[in-house]
């Protein structure tokens, strides 16, 4: 006996190496794997699936310049991750890269120290977040991208055709796919690409999400939003409550294994609060609770601020915050669960909030501990880098509420214009802007006093945590067409009054009393500059 327990090393080894071949029935390794090793890559891809992702950018217009910024930059951290084109689908306006304002025609850029994002995008958070899951190994087929894609080469931008996300940052614009842009960025089309549903979609490419039982999806979406809805630069606008049906309906049709949504708008959590099933095994984070606003940053003036020659805001403080931290850290290492405690620290100005939101989360916890990888795919230029650590407070980044980002455009328009009659044109846009906003602000007061009484506050009330926002989501839809009758298009800057619609559903307001209350508000009020819905369609 003593003999048998003083076998060699080197024996006791192979044994255990064949006890080991005997227990994965043949699948015998050539090596012995050290913990530092990563198991093949084709591997992987056979336990994980395929990695899907869909890109949204909502909005259009180079004020709007960092929303498509966002969309590319994205596009382009998916494809070094390793995710194939045929697999992102990009919904972008596409007005932007070579816009004439764009002082680099033919590029986006998300950083002010940043490269072009754009190139390479199938038509700047939008185009960044590309650009972040291509490095990260997803392929293009396998990433959807939906932008209006008018930023790029829009007459103000300075660099035509590319778009940074970043002061610093490079082109983000490069090689991002137009899949979907201008008129066919919808809700309706978002809703079929995520379904897989090729019959619905209208114009585009036709890319849709056809995932599979075992496959991982990535969503994510940057633009402007209010109470229970995010924009779309075409009308009607993404209400929450079709969006969580959407889910429950892919859920139901068993196309995929789990998937992450994050989510830069204001109020966007009130897209998923008291309505995001926990059991659909999708994990969400967004940009701000549901009563506050989320911000631009890297605007003109701020520190840090863009190349001189830019004069709208680059990005969104939460889409660089991950975008950023993805394109920093080894996605094999680190958790979805890290990422957002990193987001959340830098979005929440270091824990003060002071010029900044609440990063939330909802939906299925356990997929926190994951690896980010499984979404954003990984990029090897990024295997010796750490997982992650939460940042360390550095010197404040500057921000804007993202309601404001198009004034501080305006006014740099202005103020770099020379003296004349386009100097006069731009001031007079200026304040038209503020105008309709004072309009619809005041409106919507008169509303409530006609309903509810000079005294009440009614209106502002917010509900309990927990609970949605509304009971009756087609009375709130009828109550904004209602309202956009009578007053006017809401605009980027309305949609923050959609909480006041949702008390007015929510207190039994008839839609007949709704019409004699906006009628005796905006009775007398005329459109102009600000087209009517019957032109630019109505939010709902």
């Amino acid at each position: 006996m003593a003999k048998f327990y003083c076998l060699r090393p080197a024996l006791l080894l192979l044994l255990l190496l064949l006890v080991a071949r005997t227990q994965s029935r043949g699948r015998f390794e050539p090596k012995i794997l050290m913990p530092t090793e990563e198991v093949k890559s084709n591997e992987q891809e056979n336990t994980i699936g395929t990695r899907w992702a869909v890109l949204i950018a909502g909005s259009s217009g180079y004020g709007n310049y960092r929303h498509q910024a966002d969309v590319c930059h994205a596009y382009q951290i998916l494809r070094k991750g390793g995710l194939k084109e045929e697999n992102i689908v990009v919904m972008m306006y596409d007005d932007i890269a070579n816009h004439p304002l764009n002082p680099r025609l033919g590029t986006l850029i998300n950083h002010p120290d940043g490269e072009d994002v754009y190139a390479g995008v199938p038509k700047a958070d939008v185009c960044h977040a590309y650009q972040i899951l291509r490095k990260g190994g997803l392929k293009e087929e396998n990433i959807v991208v939906m932008m209006y894609d008018d930023i790029a080469n829009h007459p103000l931008n300075p660099r035509l055709g590319t778009l940074i996300n970043h002061p610093d940052g490079e082109d983000v614009y490069a090689g991002v796919p137009k899949d979907y842009t201008g008129h066919n960025v919808t809700a309706a089309n978002f809703y079929a690409v995520l379904l897989g549903d090729k019959e619905a979609v209208t114009g585009g490419s036709g890319k849709v999400i056809a995932s599979k039982a075992n496959d991982h999806i990535f969503v994510y979406y940057s633009d402007h939003g209010g109470p229970g809805v995010l924009g779309m630069p075409n009308k009607p606008y993404l209400y929450a409550t079709d969006f969580i049906e959407t889910l429950k309906k892919k859920h139901a049709a068993g196309t995929y294994k789990e998937m992450v949504i994050y989510v830069e708008a204001c109020e966007s959590g009130s897209i998923f609060e008291g309505i995001m099933p926990k059991d659909l095994n999708i994990y969400v984070t967004t940009a701000s609770n549901a009563q506050e606003s989320s911000y631009g940053t890297y605007c003109p003036g701020m520190n840090p601020s863009p190349p001189s020659e830019y004069i709208t805001c680059l990005g969104d403080l939460y889409s660089v915050a991950w975008m950023e931290d993805s394109e920093t850290h080894n996605l094999k290492k680190e958790t979805v669960k890290q990422q957002y405690q990193t987001v959340k620290m830098r979005t929440s100005n270091y824990n003060t909030y002071s010029e900044g939101s609440h990063v939330m989360e909802y939906g299925n916890s356990s997929i926190k501990s994951e690896k980010l990888y499984l979404y954003q795919g990984f990029d090897p230029a990024t295997v010796n880098l750490p997982s992650n650590e939460l940042p360390v407070k550095s010197s404040p980044v500057g921000v804007v509420n993202q309601r404001d980002a198009d004034l501080i455009f305006l006014w740099q328009m202005y103020r770099t214009s020379e003296d004349g009659s386009r100097k006069d044109e731009i001031m007079k846009e200026l304040t038209e802007t503020r105008r309709h906003r004072k309009q619809l602000d005041t409106s919507v007061e008169l509303i409530g006093t006609v309903l509810f009484g000079p005294t009440t506050n009614f209106l502002k009330s917010v509900r309990e945590p927990g609970l949605p926002l509304v009971d009756d989501w087609e009375c709130l839809k009828s109550v904004v067409r209602v309202f956009e009758m009578h007053c006017g298009s809401l605009t980027q800057y309305g949609m923050k009054h959609m909480r006041a619609f949702a008390n007015i559903c929510n207190n039994g307001v008839s839609k007949e009393l709704m019409k004699e209350a906006s009628a005796a508000a905006c009775g007398g009020y005329e459109a102009r500059f600000m087209s009517h819905p019957f032109v630019v369609g109505y939010s709902a």
